[in-house]
C-alpha cells in the first residue's frame, strides 16, 4: 500500500498516513517557470496498491492537473491499482445543464480522471450522488455522519434539536442526519435569483424554542446559511448552528458568518484551512482522516466500506 500526497491538503494526507501507520511515499510535485505542473514519484511503485490524496480545491485547476498528472505518473510506473482519493471533489456543483449552452463539468472531470488511468475513486459527500454514475470506474462516496453525529450528541446533550436543510435539494442529507439523531426536521424554502445570492422565503417545520442545526455539503460564500439563520431566528429558534462538510469559505465568507445569528459553523478538513478559518472563533474544523483512512484500508484489504456506516 503506497500513499502519495498532492499539494492541496498536506495536513490531511499526513493525518491519514498517521492513522494507517503507513509513511507517505516520496514524490516531487513542482512547477516550471510558466507554472506547468511536473510530478515525479521518487520510490518504486511497481505492483503496488497506490492511493493519491488530492482535493480539487482552490486553486482548483492547478490541483486538478496535479491529480491527473500524478495518476499518469503512477500508471507509467506500473502501479497495480491507482485510487484517486479526492476528499473534496471540485466542479461537483456543475452536475447538470442549468441553461442553454452550459457544460456539465462534473462529467468532464470524471472523464479526465478515468482517462488519466485511475482504477477507482474515493471521495466524500458528493454534491449530487448521481455524480458517481458519471464515472465508468468504481466510486466510493463517504458520508460525514460518523464524524458529525458523535460531536452533535456531545455538544447538545439534553437540548431539543431540529435538523434543518437550507434548501430543498439537501433534504435527503438532512433527513438522514435527523434519523441518526432522532431529531425533528425542518426545511428552508428559498429562491436563488443569481449564482452566489440566495433569498430565504419561509421555514417549513416547527423550530420555535429549539436548537437548530443547519446541515449542508458545501459552504462557499456563506450567504445561504446566513440567510437561513436569520429566518430561523425570526421563527423563534433558540440557537442556530451549522454543520457543513466542505468549507470552501471564499472571499469574505468567514466575516459574514461571524456577523450572522449563527453561533458556530462546524466544517471538516477535506479542504485545508485558510488563515481566516484557523483564526476564527466561529469556525470549528473536525478531522475526517480516520474515516478516509479506514475506507482506504478496507479498499486495500478488499473489505466492505458500507459496513462503516451501519
Amino acid at each position: 500500500m503506497k500513499l502519495i500526497a498532492g499539494n492541496s491538503n498536506r495536513p490531511l494526507a499526513e493525518a491519514i498516513s498517521s492513522y494507517l501507520n503507513v509513511p507517505l511515499t516520496q514524490a516531487s510535485l513542482k512547477r516550471f517557470s510558466d507554472m506547468e505542473v511536473f510530478v515525479e514519484i521518487m520510490e518504486n511503485v511497481r505492483g503496488e496498491d497506490c492511493f493519491f490524496i488530492q482535493s480539487t480545491s482552490f486553486p482548483a485547476n492547478d490541483h486538478l492537473m496535479e491529480l491527473l498528472i500524478a495518476i499518469d505518473a503512477l500508471k507509467r510506473g506500473s502501479a497495480r491499482r491507482i485510487t484517486a482519493v479526492i476528499p473534496y471533489f471540485g466542479y461537483a456543483r456543475q452536475d447538470r445543464k442549468t441553461g442553454s449552452r452550459t457544460p456539465i463539468s462534473a462529467k468532464l472531470v470524471a472523464n479526465l480522471i478515468t482517462a488519466a488511468g485511475a482504477d477507482r475513486v474515493l471521495t466524500m459527500e458528493l454534491h449530487a450522488g448521481q455524480i458517481q454514475g458519471f464515472f465508468d470506474i468504481p466510486v466510493d462516496n463517504l458520508v460525514a455522519g460518523p464524524v458529525f453525529v458523535p460531536q452533535i450528541l456531545d455538544e447538545f446533550d439534553g437540548e431539543e434539536i431540529c435538523i434543518v436543510s437550507p434548501d430543498v435539494g439537501g433534504v435527503v442529507r438532512a433527513r438522514a442526519m435527523a434519523k441518526r439523531l432522532n431529531a425533528s426536521l425542518a426545511i428552508i424554502d428559498k429562491r436563488r435569483e443569481k449564482a452566489g445570492v440566495s433569498e430565504v422565503m419561509h421555514v417549513i417545520g416547527e423550530v420555535k424554542g429549539k436548537v437548530c442545526i443547519l446541515v449542508d455539503d458545501i459552504v462557499d460564500s456563506g450567504g445561504t446559511l446566513c440567510n437561513a439563520a436569520v429566518a430561523l431566528k425570526e421563527n423563534g429558534a433558540k440557537d442556530v448552528y451549522s454543520y457543513v462538510v466542505h468549507g470552501v469559505l471564499s472571499g469574505g465568507a468567514v466575516s459574514k458568518i461571524e456577523a450572522s445569528p449563527m453561533k458556530k459553523i462546524v466544517i471538516t478538513n477535506t479542504i485545508a484551512a485558510t488563515e481566516s478559518v484557523s483564526s476564527s472563533d466561529s469556525v470549528e474544523q473536525l478531522s475526517v482522516a480516520p474515516l478516509i483512512g479506514e475506507a482506504m484500508r478496507r479498499i486495500n484489504e478488499e473489505r466492505s466500506i458500507s459496513a462503516l456506516f451501519k
